[in-house]
């Protein structure tokens, strides 16, 4: 574990984490690759990877839309033109950028009355459909790219392996499925202890393996084991 950060629930808690947690890993271990779990897709996030000269190495992320309905990537983006083209062939023109950052597109109303998908494209009263596209979602296909190469799927496949090991030990043998203290500061406390603790049992079979421990610390470890057995079985 590199750094770890405690905060408040919020709307954009995942970019203020991200943002201060990605500054500190990378100023110091500069050759790490970015493997992310599907939650941290997002143009920011993306865009502070892809701009900072490395790669982001994602899962594929579940179109959030209703049963039945169109999925987003069947709205296909004409950048020559700068408009959406719906399942049926059909334009949705830009119409403005909400505070957001996404651009708006919408149909022609007249159109959509009488289209006979309209069912599966929208609910809207009005007879209007809106396709938002955030201003970095070049970003997001960036990362699409890196997600089907094989440089991507071999970094994406260690995640299993390093950071979720690290924190399925974490819940199960260190008390951090739940919060047991009340504010941020003892949180980070708490937080910062556990992994500082762990981070040093990795070091110690690290060193046990090459042979680097002295033999008072491997009798210390070994006693130590048995005590457990002993409590364990009691």
């Amino acid at each position: 574990m590199l750094c770890i950060e405690a905060l408040v629930p919020k709307d954009h808690i995942l970019r203020d984490m991200f943002d201060g947690l990605y500054r500190t890993v990378l100023a110091r271990f500069p050759e790490i690759d970015v493997a992310l779990d599907s939650a941290y897709k997002t143009p920011w996030i993306m865009k502070q990877i892809f701009d900072s000269g490395r790669k982001a190495a994602t899962p594929y992320k579940r179109p959030m839309t209703k049963d039945g309905f169109f999925r987003k990537y069947e709205y296909v983006y004409d950048e020559h033109y700068d408009c959406i083209l719906c399942p049926e062939d059909h334009v949705l023109k830009y119409s403005t950028t909400n505070r957001d950052g996404y651009r708006e597109y919408k149909s022609n109303p007249k159109i959509c009355a009488s289209c006979p998908s309209r069912h599966q494209c929208t609910e809207s009263k009005n007879c209007v459909k809106v396709v938002l596209r955030h201003v970095w979602e070049g970003y997001i296909e960036l990362a699409e790219d890196v997600r089907h190469s094989p440089e991507g799927k071999e970094i994406y496949s260690m995640r299993g392996q390093t950071i979720e090991r690290v924190f399925a030990d974490a819940k199960e043998k260190h008390f951090m499925r739940y919060t047991y203290y009340r504010g941020l500061a003892k949180l980070r406390m708490q937080a910062w202890l556990t992994f500082a603790a762990m981070n040093l049992k990795k070091l110690a079979k690290w060193k046990k393996r090459n042979g680097l421990l002295s033999e008072f610390l491997l009798r210390f470890f070994r006693l130590w084991r048995e005590y457990l057995e002993i409590h364990a079985a009691t």
